[in-house]
């Protein structure tokens, strides 16, 4: 949710309600979220009326909203290709393919993939291009013999491919944009922490969406909780393949939230001097419902 300036936000947002008038240089604070009821459905009738937006705990006014946007979608498919991953890296692929089939559309959309393991790797930077979207995922592959020989003591770089992707890409780009992770969760090479992974995404307006697909298909401990970080603290969601949610239903899931997302934004009362996370709190005035939304954004003057 970072601060942009008004040019920006206009350009990028398009409302069907009135459009208040801002003097140039005044920079909108903008938020995407979810709505869903106990029942983990989603809600899509939602009013302006209905939300209430707290910054640092002072309640701000809400200037702009719009409801299931089309806004252009920049996605990045992150996919773990560690040897652990190597039995369910097919299924990841296979559904891969049907899930950027379905999402993206061409001239509009632009997606990246990166694999990661001992090393992060990008198959294929922003493209709008279905065949190089997938002749790129059909490469994603596990380290060869000679890569494992040759990459020392490196363990798999999953918090190092979410900060390279929010650094590299995603803060270059502006609308909506967010990380899918098709992982175990298992870290134990990087050299970012978990909280330099998701204030890296933080920075760069960016959600996660993380899929925990383990081959022994019991989540565990360490690595479902980095996810579950991940994914909470941007804004995004968690999930785990098991038998009764399978990759495919998974994915569904992900492109049906991509696409009924909230748009609001609002003008800060505290105008920022110095750089520095303020947060976020997204309420809904109907009771039972759960707002999936970041919790901070990155303010500068």
């Amino acid at each position: 949710m970072r601060a942009i300036p008004i040019f920006l936000a206009f350009a990028c947002l398009s409302f069907a309600q009135e459009t208040p008038t801002f003097s140039v240089g005044v920079n909108v604070v903008n938020t995407l979220a979810n709505v869903m009821d106990k029942h983990g459905a989603i809600i899509r009738d939602l009013q302006q009326s209905d939300f209430t937006i707290l910054e640092d705990g002072r309640p701000q006014t809400v200037r702009y909203f719009a409801r299931q946007t089309d806004l252009p979608l920049t996605l990045g498919l992150l996919v773990d290709t560690s040897m652990s991953q190597e039995r369910v890296l097919d299924a990841e692929r296979a559904a891969s393919f049907r899930f950027l089939d379905q999402v993206l559309r061409e001239k509009k959309d632009q997606i990246f993939i990166t694999q990661f393991d001992i090393a992060v790797l990008t198959r294929q930077p922003l493209t709008s291009s279905y065949k190089d979207l997938n002749d790129a995922l059909a490469q994603v592959d596990t380290p060869t013999r000679h890569e494992l020989e040759n990459g020392g003591a490196r363990g798999t770089l999953l918090l190092d491919a979410v900060v390279q992707s929010s650094k590299d890409t995603m803060a270059k780009q502006h609308g909506r944009k967010a990380l899918i992770l098709l992982t175990d969760g298992d870290d134990n090479g990087s050299d970012a922490t978990l909280s330099e992974a998701i204030e890296a995404a933080q920075r760069a307006d960016t959600l996660i969406f993380s899929i925990l697909f383990s081959d022994s298909g019991i989540g565990h401990g360490p690595g479902q909780y980095i996810l579950q970080h991940l994914s909470h603290e941007t804004g995004g969601g968690f999930f785990e393949v098991s038998k009764k949610q399978t990759i495919d239903q998974i994915f569904n899931t992900i492109q049906d939230e991509l696409r009924s997302q909230y748009s609001l934004g609002y003008i800060s009362d505290k105008a920022p001097t110095i750089g520095e996370f303020r947060k976020i709190q997204l309420k809904v005035a109907t009771p039972g419902l759960t707002v999936q939304a970041r919790n901070r954004y990155w303010a500068q003057p």
